[in-house]
């Protein structure tokens, strides 16, 4: 079965032909990318009217794109699948608006895709896949989740962040600092800048790691990047002192983050462990949750980097599984901008 999934969930619009007669990496036939970054720069963070437009703009060329990179026509798709859920109202509508449109004069089946699904599952794409059940950690945009997957479709919540997601606390933190928009990457790089020079050893700067001296799985980030708020204003701000607090609130995170994540695996009796979502690129963090698996006699598993951010992949791919058993959706264009994972239908059971 050959599905174009289409991803338009907030400033990405991603497209991609997933291809499930092919195993492992080899199922992803094709897949592009048009980020909004410079659209949105100038604003500090994303303009929902200027995101849903710019859509509008991009999308059609980039299936053009897509299908001819992967060598073949609209004829050659057996289904469509289009993220609905959750994320900005008016770029959900978009690409559902043309994946419904596509699929019904293809006479083709279609399927909305649940975003954090599409997330938690593009680990599975890559070559020698887990196979549930496993623990996910889910560190994408406003999201930082600890599910228990029982199966495809069957999800269990076991901890979520009351407040900042870690994802928001990177970007947050690196906007109080005077980094450009947008600020995670640019504040994992300067964390890494602090390390080599430093030399792997400690930096001046050590910041609590949040919730972890009681017991439970939950996540708060809002009051370390007050911590880091107040060393940056008592400090005297120079290139040297902002790479070490960079350095410092990476370690509280992904320390925080580990350490949440090996309680996760006690309390579902698993070893193996999936981290997807957009700090799940951060290299630090891979490296951290290896060791702690190795440690622990398990693995951990990633998608590729270009995997992690919002892509049209992982929404071709989820969307393929629940197709391929046997689930539809009718020809109503709607979407459900605030959508809870847990009430998502196994897949193999019917749709509706």
């Amino acid at each position: 079965m050959r599905v174009l999934g289409i991803e338009t969930s907030c400033d990405e619009t991603g497209v991609a032909v997933y291809d499930t007669g092919l195993s492992g990496a080899a199922g992803l036939r094709a897949h592009a990318v048009y980020s909004q970054i410079a659209l949105h720069a100038e604003y500090g963070g994303v303009v929902p009217e200027l995101a849903s437009r710019d859509h509008v703009r991009k999308l059609l060329p980039l299936i053009r794109q897509t299908l001819a990179e992967a060598g073949l026509g609209v004829e050659d798709l057996d289904g469509v699948a289009y993220t609905a859920g959750p994320g900005l109202v008016g770029a959900l509508l978009v690409g559902a608006g043309v994946a419904r449109s596509l699929a019904w004069a293809l006479d083709l089946p279609a399927i909305a895709v649940h975003h954090m699904e599409g997330h938690l599952l593009a680990p599975l794409m890559e070559d020698d896949p887990p196979e549930p059940p496993f623990v996910a950690l889910l560190v994408s945009g406003g999201h930082t989740q600890l599910v228990a997957v029982e199966a495809i479709g069957r999800y269990r919540l076991l901890g979520e962040t009351l407040d900042d997601a870690a994802g928001e606390a990177f970007d947050k933190t690196a906007k109080l600092m005077g980094l450009p928009y947008p600020g995670g990457p640019q504040l994992a790089a300067l964390a890494e800048q602090g390390r080599q020079r430093l030399g792997g050893a400690a930096g001046r700067y050590r910041f609590s790691r949040p919730m972890t001296d009681r017991p439970g799985l939950d996540f708060s980030f809002s009051g370390l990047k007050t911590q880091v708020l107040l060393a940056w204003q008592g400090s005297d701000q120079s290139e040297d002192t902002r790479a070490e607090i960079a350095l410092g609130f990476e370690d509280a995170v992904v320390e925080t983050l580990a350490i949440k994540c090996q309680r996760a695996l006690d309390a579902a009796g698993c070893k193996v462990l999936v981290v997807a979502g957009g700090v799940g690129a951060n290299k630090h963090l891979r490296a951290r949750l290896q060791r702690m698996a190795a440690e622990r006699g398990g693995r951990v598993c990633f998608p590729r980097p270009a995997l992690c951010t919002d892509n049209g992949a992982m929404i071709a791919f989820a969307g393929a599984l629940r197709l391929g058993a046997g689930q539809r959706d009718d020809a109503q264009v709607h979407v459900t901008p605030r959508w809870d994972m847990a009430a998502l239908a196994p897949v193999g059971a019917p749709i509706g």
